[in-house]
């Protein structure tokens, strides 16, 4: 039985976001970069800590009563306190809306992005560093509405995102010309026999 393609509300952009935001890495591996984990890593050890946490103060409780566990759910309940608030910190300031973080090559992209309230536009903002990157990091910030990718009943179009991507990305956007020159030649070539 063939998959059936999810259709997304084009009325929402959250929808549309998070629909474009999961399509980007499938996309960026499949052309040989390798994601790196290590922001998610870390949200995903500060949020398992504090259920930790608050499970101990629990069963401390629960084992050995209210009137022995008050210091332990004293120390519980700051610890819990301070590993959530770092834990919004991390989101909010670290994170700031990353949704890819990749290698290739030693040259490494970090993709951030963002939508404005009542715009069907998606904003992207791609960090690139490591080797043949000069001045350490290169930023680069496109957007491109919706609509580009979804059609007009709320189906996601993979290839417009890809060209997209394409496009924006140096590296790719160097290779798409590349190919582009290499089909042109043998286009000619076959033109000539």
């Amino acid at each position: 039985m063939a998959e059936e393609r999810p259709k997304i509300n084009i009325n929402s952009l959250s929808d549309l976001k998070n629909t474009t935001d999961d399509a980007i890495p499938n996309y960026l591996n499949s052309v040989g970069y390798r994601q790196i984990h290590t922001i998610t890593n870390i949200r995903l050890a500060l949020g398992f800590t504090a259920c930790a946490i608050a499970a101990i103060a629990f069963y401390y409780d629960y084992k050995f009563g209210f009137e022995a566990a008050k210091t332990v759910t004293l120390y519980s309940v700051v610890s819990y306190f301070a590993l959530n608030t770092l834990l919004t910190y991390w989101v909010w300031g670290v994170e700031a809306g990353t949704i890819y973080v990749g290698e290739k090559d030693g040259v490494r992209i970090k993709l951030s992005t963002h939508i404005e309230k009542h715009s069907p536009i998606y904003h992207m903002m791609i960090e690139i560093s490591g080797r043949n990157v000069s001045k350490g990091k290169h930023v680069v910030q496109v957007q491109e509405p919706f609509t580009h990718w979804f059609d007009e009943e709320g189906y996601f179009v993979s290839k417009p995102l890809q060209n997209f991507l394409e496009s924006s990305i140096p590296d790719l956007a160097a290779k798409k010309a590349i190919k582009s020159v290499r089909a042109e030649k043998l286009e000619q070539i076959e033109e000539r026999t």
